[in-house]
């Protein structure tokens, strides 16, 4: 009587015999996979409404599309209907977060769209070579970006220079942060009221180290955005966008991807090539890196005060408040007209903050699953 169980080539203890079974078994297998396939594409190749049945059908389960749904982040369901009811909500809730972001003003400006931003790009005190290198590549990337070194000495902190800034005219700050003598990480701060993003920096290449890279021409490049479907992607992305002048120069033919995929932002600048009327390529300029959000705070960076001048002493007379208050009156005189005058024209300065307001920190508790992402 014949044994029921299924035949196994780990069976055979002879070594060489086992691994000429195997191979044998395997290759029977291979040729049957490669007539199903050449089968279905014959059978797709006289009927096309079967291929695009079938790439409806199968479609993979990954990560993206089987992303954890939160409400307090997320601005629509991914396994929701497409229905219109359904995404009525969430649009409206996403045109209203649009609506009254920090950076409103900036996209309902009448500014000229063709004038890029001015953007100050600056590095962390006491800097090495491999940061300036960097920073060199930043520059070429924003059409109205511009490079101040970093004084070595105190009194330079990150929330006084964005304050400086500020009050000269620049839309954006930047700050390359290095570790380690290598560029780790880099602060994005919005001007003149924020917010401040900060990101970690890695996976660097030069736009010198990229093989047949082409040569950059000082056109206004086109920004893509790809998978920021959050709130807080809304606000990274817009952010990005603060950073380049509305209207892009189409004739320089070139695009700066920034693509979000679990999370990471990478960052690839190209230029379109045109082989003929029907074909285009697309060929890398440089810098390449990969940006990873680890916080966003609201406003400007703050400036703990730590050299600041110490109140004067004041001693309690017990006496009424209302009283104190119209004795510090009677006390302070009165400006004259020229100190009036120059008062209203004396421009606002603006002030750092003295704490930091985080609207969002990552933490390792947060990414509960791998199916966990923010942006």
């Amino acid at each position: 009587m014949s044994s029921s169980h299924r035949f196994e080539p780990s069976a055979i203890k002879n070594k060489q015999k086992r691994e000429r079974v195997f191979q044998k078994a395997k290759k029977e297998k291979g040729q049957a996979k490669l007539q199903r396939r050449l089968e279905i594409a014959k059978r797709e190749a006289d009927d096309p409404k079967a291929k695009k049945k079938r790439l409806a059908e199968n479609v993979p389960r990954t990560l993206e599309n089987t992303r954890e749904f939160d409400p307090s982040f997320l601005t629509a369901d991914p396994s929701s209907s497409t229905s219109a009811a359904a995404q009525q909500q969430p649009a409206a809730e996403a045109a209203a977060d649009i609506a009254s972001d920090p950076f409103a003003s900036y996209f309902c400006s009448t500014d000229d769209p063709t004038i890029p931003p001015k953007v100050l790009i600056t590095t962390s005190p006491r800097a090495t070579r491999a940061t300036y290198e960097f920073c060199d590549e930043l520059v070429g990337i924003f059409p109205g970006a511009e490079f101040h070194r970093r004084p070595k000495t105190r009194g330079f902190e990150m929330g006084k220079i964005a304050g400086w800034a500020a009050g000269r005219g620049f839309s954006n700050l930047v700050v390359v942060n290095e570790n380690t003598k290598k560029p780790n990480a880099i602060t994005l701060v919005h001007l003149p009221d924020g917010p401040t993003a900060y990101f970690r920096l890695s996976s660097i290449e030069l736009t010198k180290k990229i093989f047949g890279h082409a040569r950059a021409t000082p056109h206004h490049p086109e920004l893509v955005l790809n998978n920021f479907v959050t709130r807080l992607g809304h606000t990274v992305g817009r952010m990005f966008q603060t950073f380049f002048p509305p209207l892009p120069e189409f004739q320089g033919r070139q695009v700066v991807t920034l693509h979000n995929q679990r999370d990471f932002l990478f960052f690839r600048r190209h230029r379109y090539a045109f082989r003929s009327t029907e074909k285009v390529a697309l060929q890398e300029i440089g810098p390449r890196f990969t940006l990873k959000l680890r916080s966003l705070k609201k406003g400007l960076p703050a400036v703990n005060y730590l050299g600041a001048v110490a109140k004067p002493l004041e001693f309690d007379d017990f006496s009424e408040p209302e009283e104190k208050a119209d004795r510090a009156a009677d006390d302070q005189p009165e400006p004259d007209a020229e100190e009036k005058s120059a008062e209203t024209v004396r421009p606002s300065k603006k002030v750092p903050p003295k704490a930091d307001e985080y609207e969002w920190v990552w933490k390792p508790e947060l990414e509960t699953s791998r199916r966990t992402f923010f942006l």
